[in-house]
């Protein structure tokens, strides 16, 4: 291997090891949650091969395994949900093949109830786990040599799930629970940074006065793509909740007492608009070149585009700002953010007189004027919207919250 290479090779290395050094980069986070399910898994096996001496020890890793869930929450909840599939599959089984015996005519029939059962909407996505653990007590079951043995082995297999699922709860629970209070902050910041690189790829075009359809076009398409980003946004701050509820560890405690969900769900909520709203102005002027292409008229609207240009970057001042957002400093961003919006309100009536000298028609669906001065408003409106939601929740922070 050259020098070079092997260079490179340490250098991965270093910047993996400085990812680990973060609390909370999803590298510590893999690392933390494969150390924590193989801890769980080892301790389930321990009780029930060594312990147990089990026929079927592996239930009880596999089942811990499944437990060790991104929030407290989500270990309990799947939990209760994969024990009660698993002995529902297992009942199934008992009450069929200890009636009927253990032939191709009973296994179809445990399939096609397990299956039923699965469907179940209690159950969520543990349904599967029916259908999964009847088939298994089925094999149990045909290779046990008498009732007692066949009862005893399927009451095992219910018992194993309970010893991996505790064992799994136990581990996420006393072993670095899970906390992603942050995870509404990075959604929030994910959106505002894809408007802002967005606006400010655009703004020095509209600038120089109409860009021209392939740089419209890439705009639009871009604009367009940000579907998966919002979902990830939204998760991460559903995520943000629920890795308080039920966590024992006194941070998470205070951390009830001090966020605003709520403000972070609506400002996440009008930051999706402003995406719709970004995307709509795309559309518009990439709309307006393929009216241009069949009617061909004679217009120039740049120095539109110049006042439109200004607008626009306001936003972008805007939206740098909520891409840093930090609960930590959300007084001093809130007060920011005000001001920012009173810039951005000021430049969006720069916009609408700029149609009132030049006299361009708003109502005229074959220009564009309409659509972009309507944008512009709600772009406006929405960043008001947001920095008046972050004010009221920074100047009024529930019970025991801290400011900066």
């Amino acid at each position: 291997m050259s020098d070079t290479a092997t260079r490179e090779k340490w250098e991965q290395v270093a910047d993996w090891g400085r990812r680990l050094r973060r609390p909370e980069s999803s590298a510590r986070r893999s690392l933390l949650l494969i150390l924590k399910s193989a801890l769980a898994a080892t301790v389930s096996w321990f009780i029930s091969y060594e312990l147990i001496n089990a026929t079927s020890a592996a239930f009880a890793p596999f089942s811990a395994v499944l437990m060790v869930q991104v929030t407290v929450y989500q270990s309990v909840v799947q939990s209760l949900r994969y024990v009660g599939a698993v002995a529902a599959g297992v009942a199934v089984q008992a009450v069929l093949g200890l009636s009927a015996g253990p032939d191709l005519v009973t296994f179809a029939l445990v399939a096609l109830v397990a299956l039923v059962i699965s469907r179940w909407r209690v159950l969520g996505a543990q349904g599967s786990q029916v259908a999964t653990a009847a088939f298994f007590a089925f094999a149990t079951y045909t290779g046990a040599s008498s009732n007692t043995d066949q009862v005893k082995e399927l009451g095992q297999i219910v018992l194993l799930v309970l010893i991996g699922s505790a064992v799994g709860v136990g581990v996420n629970v006393l072993i670095a629970p899970p906390l992603r209070y942050r995870s509404a902050e990075w959604g929030i910041r994910a959106l505002a940074q894809e408007i802002h690189d967005l606006l400010d790829t655009m703004t020095p075009e509209l600038g120089e006065g109409a860009p021209d359809a392939d740089t419209t076009r890439g705009w639009r398409d871009r604009a367009d793509r940000t579907g998966t980003l919002i979902t990830r946004s939204r998760e991460g701050l559903r995520t943000a909740r629920e890795s308080l509820r039920l966590n024992p560890r006194p941070w998470a405690r205070r951390r009830r007492r001090t966020i605003t969900f709520e403000a972070y769900d609506r400002t996440m909520e009008a930051l999706v608009r402003m995406i719709s709203q970004v995307a709509a102005i795309t559309r518009s002027l990439d709309q307006q070149h393929r009216d241009e292409e069949e009617s061909s008229p004679d217009r120039d609207y740049a120095p539109f585009l110049r006042a439109y240009a200004t607008f626009l970057s306001s936003v972008v001042d805007f939206t740098k700002i909520l891409a840093t957002l930090d609960e930590d400093h959300l007084r001093d961003q809130a007060g920011r953010l005000d001001e920012a919006a009173d810039d951005l309100e000021r430049y969006r009536g720069e916009v609408v007189r700029s149609t009132e000298e030049r006299d361009l028609s708003l109502t005229d669906p074959t220009e564009p004027y309409g659509v972009l001065v309507v944008e512009a408003t709600r772009l406006s409106e929405e960043c008001r919207y947001t920095a008046d939601v972050l004010g009221n929740s920074a100047d009024n922070p529930p019970s025991g919250s801290r400011t900066a």
